[in-house]
């Protein structure tokens, strides 16, 4: 099938050449011809079908077999082959390398066509697509992008963020549950109680590990993504000692997501020291914001605002904690929060942050993993993420 399927694609220029021009496909002997059907009045035009196993291919050949229709129309069957092929590249488990160059042959044939003042251009987002081809699977599609055509994975059916309808662009993904997967670069792997995630390096003050994404040219304003992490060791989520009111700093226990250069706040997710007690009856003030007994609230540095979540994954009662991974409660799934959290775990659209920026822009997204204090004594790791911007 997938032979079939190159060679087929391989013949669409000729006919895209010439409207003129009937494609005759000879699968048997791996060729294909164009020969004139409508070159003179007495002529008669062929119409046969194309019949072959496979569905898709008839739809590619009887496309281009019929070549009295609007090349519109042909645009339109070779938009619908495209994204059955993206949607093949994004779920086969085999044959994958076939299947990538079949979209870079698919590729080509969309920047032949962009050429034609007949065809429109290539879509510039996944929203395009979207409003175009109401109907279309989440999957990799080609954008054109203000660096190029790029592939990217798109969101079509599932509602993120409260947007029921619209479509996102992913930037970012990692899940470390898959055995294959590995931190980027520069992150120290934490591995216990069949955890797997990806943390700072082994420092003996405060940190940060970052990793960035960019967009590739694609403009956003809006923002939508979820983390998961967990609490190792005596994190004390934003605890002003020292003050660090710098966002290029360790100003967090927990991750910092920005945006561009200079860095402006995007969201942070913190990590307390203890969902259910007090440590050493001091009110609170090394426990999330948002815990019942905190004084964080009060403390909280201006650019974070109420863009946080915050949760423990210390299930101690008596105030005290391990240097130890607490693999038993991943952090910011609104799940497994203490009796002090109870308005942690109720912050709105958890575990999905949504930050609308109030304009548009092609920055990057940064990922940072920070603590105001050695990796011996704390850090929070993260073992899953996905940022999507539309």
């Amino acid at each position: 099938m997938l032979s079939l399927l190159i060679l087929a694609i391989a013949c669409l220029p000729q006919f895209i050449s010439s409207s003129n021009l009937a494609l005759t496909f000879d699968a048997a002997n791996s060729t294909c011809t164009a020969a004139c059907s409508t070159c003179s009045d007495t002529s008669t035009t062929d119409t046969s079908q194309y019949n072959t196993d496979d569905e898709l291919l008839n739809e590619l050949l009887n496309t281009a077999r019929n070549n009295s229709q609007d090349i519109q129309e042909i645009r339109q069957k070779m938009d619908g082959i495209i994204s059955s092929l993206s949607h093949i590249k994004e779920t086969a488990t085999s044959n994958a390398g076939a299947i990538n160059d079949i979209l870079l042959l698919v590729e080509d044939l969309i920047m032949l066509h962009n050429d034609s003042s007949s065809f429109s251009p290539i879509p510039t987002s996944c929203q395009e697509i979207k409003n175009k081809q109401p109907n279309s699977p989440s999957g990799v599609y080609l954008l054109k992008t203000n660096n190029g055509t790029k592939y990217v994975y798109c969101i079509m059916e599932k509602m993120l963020c409260g947007s029921r309808g619209d479509s996102w662009t992913r930037l970012a993904y990692l899940d470390m549950t898959d055995a294959t997967e590995n931190c980027p670069s520069g992150f120290r792997l934490y591995q216990s109680g069949g955890v797997r995630a990806c943390g700072r390096t082994t420092s003996c003050g405060g940190s940060c590990i970052s990793v960035k994404f960019p967009s590739n040219g694609i403009s956003y304003s809006q923002v939508c993504g979820r983390v998961v992490g967990y609490q190792y060791g005596s994190p004390d989520a934003a605890d002003p000692r020292p003050i660090i009111n710098d966002i290029n700093s360790h100003y967090v226990d927990g991750i910092s997501i920005t945006r561009g250069s200079p860095r402006q706040h995007v969201w942070t997710l913190m990590a307390g020291l203890n969902e259910a007690s007090l440590h050493n009856n001091n009110n609170g003030k090394f426990n999330c914001p948002c815990s019942q007994g905190s004084t964080q609230n009060l403390t909280l540095l201006s650019f974070i605002g109420n863009d946080y979540f915050c949760e423990s994954g210390n299930p101690a009662t008596d105030g005290t904690h391990q240097p130890v991974l607490y693999t038993s409660d991943p952090l910011w799934d609104g799940k497994g929060c203490g009796i002090l959290e109870g308005d942690c775990c109720a912050a709105p659209g958890l575990p999905w942050f949504n930050k609308v920026l109030g304009t548009n822009t092609t920055e990057y997204l940064e990922l940072r993993v920070c603590g105001n204090q050695g990796s011996i004594d704390e850090d929070v790791p993260v073992s899953f993420y996905e940022l999507y911007v539309k």
